[in-house]
């Protein structure tokens, strides 16, 4: 049987998700000016030092960064875990598939947008192709190629997003809030979660 929180969580998502709200958080972003400094693609790795708070101990996957601010996934902040066939019930899709699957939290912003990262080997109507193999999609689409047997090889779900207004995540960097650190899938798609900051604290300040 799923958790509670997982139960909730797929209610959530399932509304949000058949109302196509997570669909438009994605537009092409602008041409970066000169001297802004790109890090979509990489990981942000919390200092050891940040306070207590949702973003200490985390590890986010970079989707864009440009003039207009900046949008990740925090990638293991582990919310709940149930079969993936209650999950595609809740999105009104039929489904034997009775594997465990787990959700996460991408951030504190937009808790009822729903977002699957994943390897590139699926696109749909709502997919946009990231760096190094990755892809982000954020409709029905990948759930219904999901149920179908026909979806990613390599699937992260996750509920909300982490978000920057105009120079704010250059500012946090550059006060050494985060460490920059070479994206990494096999962390992304890790079955630990709770061993991937210290992972790719290990990372932290390799070329990129």
């Amino acid at each position: 049987m799923p958790s509670r929180l997982f139960s909730t969580v797929l209610l959530v998502l399932s509304a949000a998700l058949a109302l196509g709200s997570a669909a438009s958080a994605y537009v092409r972003p602008p041409e970066i000016p000169e001297g802004h400094a790109d890090t979509s693609g990489q990981f942000l790795v919390a200092h050891p030092k940040m306070p207590a708070n949702i973003f200490a101990h985390s590890v986010i996957y970079v989707v864009s960064h440009n003039a207009d601010g900046a949008m990740g996934l925090i990638v293991n902040r582990l919310a709940g875990a149930g079969p993936l066939g209650k999950l595609l019930e809740a999105f009104g899709l039929a489904s034997k598939a009775q594997r465990e699957i787990k959700l996460y939290l991408g951030g504190p912003v937009g808790i009822g947008q729903g977002f699957v990262l994943h390897s590139d080997d699926y696109a749909g109507a709502s997919t946009r192709a990231l760096k190094k193999g990755l892809s982000l999609s954020t409709g029905l689409d990948v759930l219904e190629a999901i149920a179908r047997g026909r979806g990613p090889r390599q699937v992260h779900m996750l509920f909300g997003y982490a978000g920057w207004s105009p120079g704010q995540l250059d500012g946090e960097i550059a006060r050494g809030d985060w460490l920059l650190a070479p994206a990494d899938t096999s962390l992304i798609f890790s079955e630990e979660p709770d061993k991937v900051w210290e992972e790719a604290l290990k990372h932290a300040g390799l070329p990129l």
